[in-house]
């Protein structure tokens, strides 16, 4: 492994919450322990909030909320250009912090805080582009004006699986609308979050504009904010089940609520299909971030005459991948982010299995501690298997034949979910129909990554209400106010 300075890298990270512009501990001493995925070791304690630090953070949002707001929008831009600046300059020092709490390799890392900075810099280039409209009535008895205005303070929860992407990604529309936040970040992986609160400040981000309070009381801590009615907005990232919970606590307060929540993607391949490609694009869609994504590639639907084909080229691909610390040389996969996890993808696995599944390739196996779980590639896979109808969030790929393009549409689109899907074909009109067919808000045309924080990233059904990244992003952020004008 690199030798890696802990005092330079996770201890020059306050652990404390950030409220007011002002690092403190929580009101009542709690702490947290952050462990590295791979070693089961602590490597930091963080402060803990309590419902009371929550409420603290929302009074913060609000004294600052009017004067962020009259901010002129070139200079937030100009703060978050600085932002982007910031984390392009410090991108190993991050990923290092990331691979140490989430268990991530460093390429995969170094790609997220990449990724994570990209949404500084567009929506440093939105700030400037809040843009309203002036049309006149139909009746032609006055004109409409409609302005685009900070919706409010706003509370962002976050997952583990992108601590830095998932933060900045809420964080940037929401400063460049001129709306103050509160961010709650996952409790396994609360440093990135820490420290790209250090980078806004340092950037000039005025106190109370950004909190940051990472807590293990998520629940309790998240509704007494979003039951303040001073909080206008809650934006949320994570599993279906919570963001259930969420939407019911909003609409008790008529919250607005933007969710980007599960997902089920399937990852189609036609027989016209380049396969080696094809593989190379799967590799992608299913290993990023060792499948641990929301937009992770779940289930395989491959074309009979290439189905056998294609298992035994991903299989060998899969195979191929060596496991360890994702700070090491070499390593290919790391661990998953707990426990939990990983005996939840091994449950999955083992119950497909029971049910006549195939296993094509099991990996290797790595001595010692660790979440680790080897790359794994499933054959005659039966309906109806848990690894196609639950989210597997793994290094786990399911593969099932399928014989006509109208079935592999209906097997893609048999989920509640509808997040992203994935469709590999030499037929650039099959491909566009197809995309055009499948139930969800995104798809991935003979590509393996859809987020781009110029695109518009979102859901249908399950999968959650609203979008972010691109112009839609911001607009998130916003009300609508009309004015009813003659002149």
């Amino acid at each position: 492994m690199k030798t890696i300075d802990l005092d330079g890298i996770v201890k020059a990270v306050p652990a404390e919450l950030f409220i007011g512009g002002a690092w403190r501990p929580a009101s009542d001493g709690a702490r947290i322990s952050v462990a590295d995925p791979a070693t089961e070791q602590e490597i930091a304690s963080v402060a803990s909030a309590s419902v009371n630090d929550g409420l603290d953070a929302v009074t913060a949002a609000h004294q600052a909320g009017p004067g962020w707001a009259a901010t002129a929008p070139r200079e937030r831009a100009e703060i978050l250009r600085r932002a982007f600046e910031l984390m392009t300059e410090r991108a190993d020092g991050l990923a290092a912090l990331i691979v140490l709490e989430n268990g991530k390799t460093l390429a995969d890392a170094r790609g997220e805080v990449a990724y994570a900075a990209e949404f500084f810099r567009w929506y440093s280039e939105e700030a400037v582009r809040g843009l309203g409209t002036v049309q006149t009535a139909p009746s032609g008895a006055n004109r409409i004006l409609v302005l685009r205005q900070p919706i409010g303070v706003c509370v962002l929860v976050t997952p583990w699986n992108f601590p830095a992407a998932m933060a900045t990604r809420k964080i940037g529309p929401a400063l460049a609308a001129g709306c103050t936040v509160v961010l709650k970040p996952a409790s396994e992986t609360p440093l990135a979050a820490l420290a790209i609160a250090g980078i806004l400040t340092e950037a000039g981000v005025p106190a109370g504009v950004v909190n940051v309070l990472p807590s293990a009381r998520s629940g309790v801590v998240v509704r007494a904010m979003m039951d303040d009615p001073r909080v206008r907005k809650v934006s949320f990232t994570g599993s279906t089940e919570v963001g259930r919970r969420l939407l019911a606590g909003a609409g008790e307060t008529v919250v607005s609520s933007s969710m980007e929540l599960g997902g089920n993607a399937p990852f189609l391949v036609f027989a016209d299909a380049d396969l080696e490609a094809a593989v190379d694009i799967a590799m992608v869609a299913k290993m990023r971030n060792g499948g641990e994504a929301c937009t992770a590639a779940n289930r395989f639907y491959v074309e009979r005459p290439v189905a056998e084909e294609f298992t035994a080229l991903l299989a060998a691909r899969m195979g191929e991948l060596r496991m360890g610390h994702g700070l090491e040389e070499g390593v290919a996969l790391g661990p998953l982010v707990n426990a939990e996890s990983r005996d939840k993808v091994a449950d999955l696995v083992a119950r497909t299995v029971a049910m006549g599944a195939t296993v094509v390739t099991p990996g290797s196996s790595v001595d010692g501690p660790g979440h680790f779980y080897p790359p794994t590639v499933l054959a005659d896979v039966p309906p109806g298997a848990p690894v196609l109808t639950q989210e597997i969030f793994g290094p786990v790929a399911p593969v099932v034949a399928f014989d006509r393009e109208a079935e592999a549409v209906e097997l893609a689109n048999d989920t509640e979910y509808g997040l992203v899907s994935y469709v590999c074909t030499a037929d650039l009109a099959r491909g566009l129909r197809v995309a055009e067919a499948l139930d969800s808000g995104m798809v991935g045309l003979n590509r393996g990554v859809v987020s781009d924080p110029a695109a518009p990233f979102g859901g249908t059904k399950q999968s959650g209400i609203g979008r972010e990244g691109g112009h839609e992003g911001m607009l998130e952020f916003t009300e609508s106010k009309y004015i009813a004008v003659e002149w």
